[in-house]
């Protein structure tokens, strides 16, 4: 099925929107971001559930959503962090392409957000700062604004939710990842709103959930050339059918 035209595209930051200099170091946060999120299951489960019930919940229980919870104190992310002393633009650069795909959504009015795993304090804002990227974002979500990272649906809703927008039936939200928990995130957060929520594969890791997931190939862009590519011609047709409307 081919892809439809997004009315709101997500992205995710590292690995999807910015890359890292050193691959190996992106590597590494991310089997350690696995491993605080699946400890922290595993103690919630024992302490707070007794043993009782899945390990990780259901993810389309909206019950998660109403409840009021604390926000993790997130001690080995920020240590984490204070172990880095380089400065960003020494670990990471924007991803080639990335501009041109982010200039076309905006000229064409389609809502941008950011969502990360990582924190926003000391990283991700520096990143978005140094790179002007944060110009082009309506809301950015980090590690510190909530309670359950990816592959939790949360940090997608909560983005949705802080873009104060009023989603309909019709509407198709890309979530931009290159991580398996970014698909299965996109997934779960489509069953909480009325419109579509689209994962697309930006990397390998996330492509191989695409064709596990049976999303198909569609679903997976390796660059934003490819994409840039994809997107023009959407927006194209759509603006040649409104002047059609008009002058008619």
């Amino acid at each position: 099925m081919a892809l439809q035209k997004p009315t709101i595209v997500i992205f995710d930051m590292d690995g999807t929107a910015v890359r890292h200099i050193n691959p190996r170091l992106l590597h590494i946060l991310e089997l350690l971001d696995n491993a605080c999120y699946k400890t922290s299951k595993v103690f919630s489960w024992i302490f707070k559930r007794k043993g009782k019930g899945r390990i990780v919940p259901e993810w389309h229980d909206p019950e998660w959503i109403n409840k009021d919870k604390k926000k993790p104190r997130l001690l080995v992310h920020r240590a984490i962090h204070k172990f880095r002393r380089k400065p960003v633009e020494q670990i990471v650069q924007p991803c080639p392409g990335l501009y041109d795909v982010l200039g076309l959504l905006s000229q064409h009015d389609v809502p941008l957000a950011l969502v990360s795993n990582g924190l926003g304090k000391g990283y991700g804002h520096d990143i978005l700062q140094k790179f002007d990227l944060d110009e082009f974002f309506k809301t950015t979500v980090f590690r510190e604004d909530i309670t359950n990272s990816k592959p939790h649906p949360e940090p997608i809703l909560l983005a949705l939710k802080q873009m104060n927008l009023d989603i309909k039936p019709d509407d198709v939200v890309w979530y931009l990842g290159d991580r398996h928990k970014d698909v299965v995130a996109a997934l779960a957060a489509s069953n909480h709103i009325d419109g579509s929520v689209v994962p697309i594969a930006v990397a390998f890791n996330a492509a191989v959930a695409v064709l596990e997931k049976n999303l198909g190939p569609d679903h997976i862009i390796m660059s934003y050339h490819d994409m840039y590519d994809q997107l023009k011609p959407m927006f194209e047709n759509t603006d040649g059918e409104n002047n059609i409307a008009q002058s008619a």
